[in-house]
């Protein structure tokens, strides 16, 4: 595992949820852990909700320069997410802004993405979004996202879902785009998520179907609206 996790992905393809879930799993087996958010194109799901919540657990995490104030939705990248990109104590979890454009915010910070041995970029697949629901789609989103910032994408994260309403049918789905990705690029598939309820019915199936190379990754919806729990 690097000690710099970078997540880009298309706009609602579940980026800030998997950082989330990452970050606090880090946690429980690194003592300093950060997460930077670094989306500043999009106002939704935004790592920076969780502040206190994160912070409670010992989590240190960055943002624009001015907090939680009225200026939150400004779009600037404060120099203290240099800190843990500096110190090499820490474990860091970036959760990027969408499409090659939120991309771009990597730039700024280039110098301490360029080591392989230090940091990685994973790309976050959904394939019910509609721009990166075929091979073609997610190809060319994975290019501009590679030419947009210089670096390369490492891994990718089969997060296809549809919130509570999702099926292991599914979650299959979209690690079949991922195997057909990662078979035009060479790029292997890093995690598979899974709500935790499904994981059972998804080992079943993992089992039955011979889908022995799949890394199953047990998510929680930290980021879902509460009004999305109401029937």
């Amino acid at each position: 595992m690097k000690r710099i996790t970078l997540i880009v992905g298309h706009y609602g393809s579940g980026k800030t949820e998997f950082s989330v879930n990452h970050v606090i799993n880090l946690k429980k087996q690194y003592d300093k852990v950060a997460i930077l958010d670094m989306d500043i194109a999009n106002p939704y799901f935004r790592s920076r909700e969780r502040q206190e919540f994160l912070e409670d657990m010992g989590i240190a995490i960055h943002f624009n320069s001015f907090g939680y104030d009225i200026t939150e939705d400004l779009p600037a990248i404060s120099a203290c997410m240099k800190a843990p990109l500096e110190n090499k104590d820490y474990m860091v979890v970036a959760d990027v802004g969408g499409d090659n454009a939120g991309a771009r915010v990597l730039n700024q910070f280039k110098k301490y993405f360029v080591d392989e041995s230090d940091c990685e970029m994973l790309i976050v697949v959904n394939a019910n979004r509609p721009e990166t629901d075929t091979l073609e789609g997610a190809l060319y989103h994975i290019q501009t996202i590679q030419a947009e910032t210089g670096l390369k994408v490492k891994g990718l994260i089969s997060n296809t879902h549809l919130l509570r309403e999702t099926k292991v049918e599914d979650i299959l789905k979209g690690y079949q785009l991922c195997r057909d990705i990662s078979r035009e690029t060479g790029i292997p598939i890093t995690y598979t998520t899974c709500v935790e309820k499904l994981v059972p019915e998804l080992e079943k199936a993992k089992a039955e179907q011979g889908l022995d190379d799949m890394v199953i990754y047990p998510i929680k919806l930290y980021m879902r609206p509460t009004w999305l729990d109401r029937k």
